[in-house]
């Protein structure tokens, strides 16, 4: 019976097991977690602060899910080290599992700059776990006045699960506007008062020179009394698993299609690896929750034997705040760069299509997301733009101007 052995309990975990079973019914299977919790969805633990959703309804496939698949499960154990030669993992408790076939999907840690006087700050949190919302759920009071450091995702959607839970709520960021890795300034306007409509201060462009306690001084001058201190500056994949024991890493683990690393019978997925991105052709981090699972799956199915390939990555993101819904995904080539930009704007809408040499390459939605995965499917298939009827695209995603042969395909039927 072969055994296989996979490091991580989220999603690029959880679906590796899927993709596993998918082949082999009956291997044995290990899955160990560093967490107290696994098969949960990160992004909805906002939405456990805000009262959405609870602890079951929190979990992907159902409490069960590991006992339906026969996996032996760890919780609360790490991965100290691999010895890729004699094909075994050195756990945190002194256990050491043999393996056949192993994935490695231990996802990235929160990276926290060195704040002079951070240490001073009695109540201080990361949120990008179930964890972290539990334990910040009871740190906070009606009365608390919250200060969070990051406005990308994870310090924007701690914001939303927060408010109305606490006094205030301030975020302050050094980029000059809200998530600056995927909104262009003309875009981030539009969130950014949807945010400030809704209770949460902003303070972009500044940082924090050092902390008094419950004081941060910022380097303009501005001071900010807080109760409660959330660190939500970005995060970083953890790869040393993989470099330690001889793997090839840059900022991630480096993979290939099959979600192979440069070690033998060993594969990665998830947000601790960097892949291909089909917009730009050049390797980096895709750490997004779609990618995760598919690449999970890919390496589930190929540690069993099957044969399964990730190559149409793509950086995707779908997130919303107080009901305004965000959809972006790809590269955003701009005139300077060979490309074009289609553009719309109005009060509650903005629409930005990005192109290169007659393929859609990236785009930004705010407002109305309705069948974006049109736009998504034009750039992981690569469609030449000049194939479909480019101007009823641009209006609006719709199966129509694509001709009818492609519509048979993807709607079922004959293409003549």
């Amino acid at each position: 019976m072969k055994q296989y052995v996979v490091i991580g309990g989220s999603i690029a975990g959880v679906n590796c097991v899927e993709g596993i079973r998918s082949v082999d019914p009956d291997g044995d299977i290990t899955v160990v977690s560093g967490e107290r919790f696994s098969n949960y969805s990160r992004p909805l633990i906002s939405y456990y602060l805000e009262g959405k959703t609870d602890l079951d309804r929190i979990r992907y496939h159902g409490a069960d899910f590991f006992t339906r698949n026969r996996c032996t499960l760890m919780q609360d154990v790490r991965a100290d080290a691999l010895d890729a030669d004699a094909k075994t993992v050195t756990l945190s408790n002194g256990r050491t599992l043999s393996y056949d076939a192993l994935c490695v999907a231990v996802g990235s840690s929160p990276f926290v700059p060195a704040f002079p006087g951070l240490e001073t700050v009695p109540a201080r949190f990361g949120f990008q776990t179930l964890e972290d919302a539990l334990s910040l759920e009871k740190a906070v009071t009606p009365d608390t006045r919250v200060l969070i450091i990051g406005g990308g995702f994870i310090g924007l959607k701690c914001a939303e699960g927060l408010t109305g839970r606490v006094h205030s709520i301030t975020v302050c960021d050094l980029a000059a506007h809200v998530l600056s890795s995927i909104l262009q300034p003309d875009c981030a306007g539009m969130v950014e008062r949807n945010l400030e409509d809704h209770g949460v201060r902003l303070c972009m462009g500044d940082s924090v020179e050092r902390f008094e306690g419950n004081t941060a001084h910022l380097k303009s001058g501005a001071e900010f009394p807080f109760d409660v201190l959330v660190l939500a500056i970005g995060t970083r994949p953890n790869s040393a698993l993989i470099s330690q024991a001889g793997g090839k890493t840059n900022r991630g683990i480096l993979i290939d299609s099959r979600c192979t690393t440069s070690l033998p019978c060993v594969y990665a997925a998830g947000d601790c690896c960097e892949s291909s991105d089909i917009t730009s052709g050049e390797y980096g981090l895709l750490a997004i929750l779609p990618n995760a699972a598919i690449q999970g799956h890919c390496a589930g199915v190929n540690m069993a034997g099957g044969e399964e390939v990730f190559d149409k990555g793509l950086r995707m993101n779908s997130i919303g705040f107080f009901g305004q819904h965000i959809m972006t995904a790809g590269t955003y080539y701009g005139p300077d760069q060979g490309g074009e930009v289609y553009t719309e704007f109005s009060d509650h809408h903005c629409k930005k299509l990005f192109s290169k040499d007659g393929f859609l390459t990236g785009f930004i939605l705010i407002g109305n997301v309705e069948r974006t995965g049109i736009y998504t499917s034009l750039i992981r298939e690569r469609i030449p733009l000049s194939s479909i009827d480019l101007d009823g695209m641009r209006r609006g995603p719709s199966l129509l101007p694509f001709g009818r042969g492609y519509r048979a395909v993807k709607l079922g039927g004959r293409a003549s």
